[in-house]
C-alpha cells in the first residue's frame, strides 16, 4: 500500500493544486510511482479519460506532472455548478444527476464508499499518493460528513501539510487560526505548514516563521515564492481571466457566466506574439483579430446573457465587418440558428441562436463524452486548416445538425464528424482544438494574412514538450524552497 501525504489550504486558491502537482513531479523524479487524489472537486473545467469518463482538470494536471495517464480514481466525485445553489454530480466519471446544495449534503454520506474504494485502488498501484483538500478544513459549518479535508485525511491515515497564501495578506493568522479551529484529533494530522506565493527577501520573514513555529508547535516546511510557471488553472478564480498582454495578434475570449474549460486557450496565451483577453462587455470587446466563444455549463442562459448585455450584437457586427469567430463546444452551439431543449436539460424551451452557422442543436439527457482524433477538411476562409490532424475530447449534451447542405469541419476516427465552417465562422465540439501545433499555426496564419503580418513572427511550439518543461520548473521551485528531507520524514512516519 502507498504512503500518503495531504495538501490542505487555509482558503480556496491558496495554491494547494500547484503544491500537489509540484510534489507529484518531485516524487516522480526521485523514482517513485506517484498518483494524485482529490475526493471531491468543484469546477467547471473537466477532462475526458480514455475510457470516456469525466474528471476534474486539477488532477489531470497533477497526473501529467506524475507522468501517468489520468484516471477517474484520482477524482471520484466532481461537482459542476449549474446554478448558484446547485450542481451536476459526477461519480466515478458518470453523471448521477443535478442536486440542489441541500439535497447533495443530505445524500453525500452515501458516496463515502466510492471514495474509499478509489483511494484504496490507487494506493495498491503506487508508492505515494499526494492528496489535495478543498477550500479550508476550518469551514466548521461543513464538517459533518466531511470527506474532502480532515475527513479524507482520516480515511487515508494521511499526514497533512497546511498551505497559506501570503500574497493575500495575514498568512500567520490564516495558518494559526485554521489550526486552532480544528479539533484536537484533527490537529494531530497537521505535521507542518507551508507559506505560498511569497515575494521579497525571505530573511525579513524569518522572525515571523520562528514565532509561527512556536505558537503552532509545528515546523514551517517551506516558503514558496510566487512561481512563474504556466500550468493549467483549476477554475474561474484563475488570474489569467483578468490579465492581458500587448501582442501582434489580439484574441478576445468571451467570459461567459458559466465559462468552462477555459484551459482550451492556455496554449494560445503561451504563444509569443499572441495576446488573449477575457471579455465580459461590449466595451471590453474592442476590435480583436479573433473572437472565441468558449464552452459553458449552461448554453442557453449564457446565450441569453450575451444577447441581453449587447455582446451578441457587437460580435455579429464585427463578424459582418470581417472579424473571424470560433466557437468551441457550447460556443459552437450558440453560433447556430436554434437550440432546442425538449428534454429539459437546461429548463426546457427553444431559443434562436446567433445565426452565424447553418446548424441547429437539440439537447439530450445523456452527456456525450469521448476522446477523439480526426482530420480537417475546410475550404474558403479556413482552407489553411484543411488536412490538419486534430485530437481532443468532447463533453456536451445533445446533437448539432448541419442544415442547407453545410459541410462538417472534420472527419473523426470513430466514423463520426465534428463541427462546421461557414465563411469566417468556425465551430467545433473538440476541447483541445488548439493544442495541435499544426492547427494553431494554420489559424494564426489566417489571422496574420488578414493583418499583413508574417506568420513566422509568431512562435508556434510543441505544447506537450512545453508543459513538461513547466512541470520541471515547478519541481525545481518546490525542491529549492521546501525542506524535502522533512517532507520525506513526515511521509515515512505517517500518522
Amino acid at each position: 500500500m502507498a504512503k500518503a501525504i495531504m495538501i490542505q489550504g487555509t482558503m480556496s486558491n491558496a495554491g494547494k493544486s500547484l503544491v500537489a502537482a509540484g510534489l507529484c513531479r518531485v516524487f516522480r523524479q526521485d523514482g517513485y510511482r506517484v498518483a494524485p487524489f482529490k475526493s471531491q472537486n468543484m469546477a467547471l473545467n473537466s477532462f475526458i479519460t480514455k475510457e470516456g469518463l469525466e474528471m476534474g482538470r486539477a488532477q489531470v494536471v497533477q497526473a501529467e506532472a506524475a507522468g501517468i495517464e489520468p484516471s477517474v480514481l484520482m477524482n471520484p466525485i466532481l461537482l459542476k455548478p449549474v446554478t448558484n445553489m446547485g450542481s451536476q454530480v459526477i461519480v466515478n466519471g458518470e453523471v448521477i444527476g443535478n442536486y440542489h446544495a441541500q439535497e447533495y449534503y443530505k445524500m453525500k454520506h452515501t458516496l463515502r464508499p466510492a471514495i474509499q474504494k478509489a483511494f484504496d485502488t490507487l494506493s495498491e498501484q503506487n508508492d505515494i499518493i499526494v492528496i489535495e483538500g478543498a477550500g479550508s478544513p476550518a469551514e466548521i459549518n461543513l464538517k459533518a460528513d466531511d470527506f474532502v479535508n480532515m475527513g479524507m485525511a482520516k480515511m487515508a491515515a494521511s499526514p497533512v501539510l497546511l498551505v497559506g497564501d501570503i500574497d493575500r495578506g495575514g498568512v500567520f493568522a490564516q495558518l494559526y487560526g485554521t489550526i486552532e479551529l480544528l479539533t484536537e484529533e484533527e490537529k494531530n494530522y497537521v505535521k507542518a505548514t507551508v507559506i505560498n506565493k511569497f515575494r521579497g527577501d525571505v530573511e525579513i520573514l524569518k522572525p515571523g516563521l520562528k514565532q509561527l513555529e512556536e505558537i503552532t508547535h509545528r515546523p514551517v516546511a517551506g516558503v514558496l515564492p510566487y512561481l512563474k510557471v504556466d500550468i493549467d488553472d483549476e477554475d474561474s478564480l484563475s488570474e489569467r481571466l483578468v490579465r492581458s498582454k500587448a501582442a501582434k495578434i489580439d484574441i478576445a475570449v468571451v467570459r461567459l457566466p458559466r465559462l468552462s474549460n477555459f484551459t482550451d486557450f492556455t496554449v494560445l496565451e503561451a504563444t509569443d506574439g499572441v495576446g488573449v483577453r477575457y471579455v465580459s462587455s461590449e466595451r471590453e470587446l474592442g476590435k480583436p483579430d479573433l473572437i472565441i466563444l468558449p464552452g459553458t455549463k449552461n448554453t442557453i442562459s449564457d446565450l441569453l446573457w450575451l444577447r441581453q448585455n449587447g455582446l451578441e450584437a457587437a460580435i455579429k457586427h464585427l463578424n459582418a465587418d470581417g472579424t473571424p469567430v470560433i466557437g468551441i463546444c457550447g460556443g459552437y452551439q450558440m453560433l447556430g440558428r436554434r437550440i432546442t431543449d425538449v428534454s429539459g436539460v437546461e429548463g426546457g424551451g427553444s431559443v434562436a441562436g446567433m445565426g452565424l452557422l447553418p446548424t441547429e442543436t437539440e439537447f439530450a439527457e445523456e452527456k456525450h463524452r469521448t476522446r477523439v482524433g480526426g482530420r480537417v477538411s475546410a475550404e474558403g476562409f479556413w482552407k489553411e486548416l484543411s488536412g490538419i490532424e486534430l485530437e481532443g475530447y468532447e463533453i456536451h449534451m445533445g446533437e448539432t445538425v448541419l442544415k442547407d447542405g453545410a459541410r462538417s469541419l472534420a472527419s473523426l476516427d470513430n466514423g463520426h464528424s465534428d463541427g462546421c465552417a461557414s465563411g469566417n465562422v468556425l465551430g467545433s465540439y473538440l476541447h483541445g482544438f488548439f493544442d495541435s501545433a499544426q492547427c494553431r499555426k494554420a489559424v494564426l496564419s489566417v489571422l496574420c494574412a488578414r493583418k499583413g503580418i508574417d506568420p513566422a513572427e509568431l512562435a508556434v511550439f510543441d505544447y506537450k514538450a512545453y508543459k513538461e518543461k513547466q512541470y520541471d520548473i515547478l519541481a525545481d521551485g518546490v525542491r529549492n524552497n521546501m525542506d524535502m528531507d522533512l517532507i520525506y520524514r513526515i511521509l515515512e512516519a505517517g500518522i
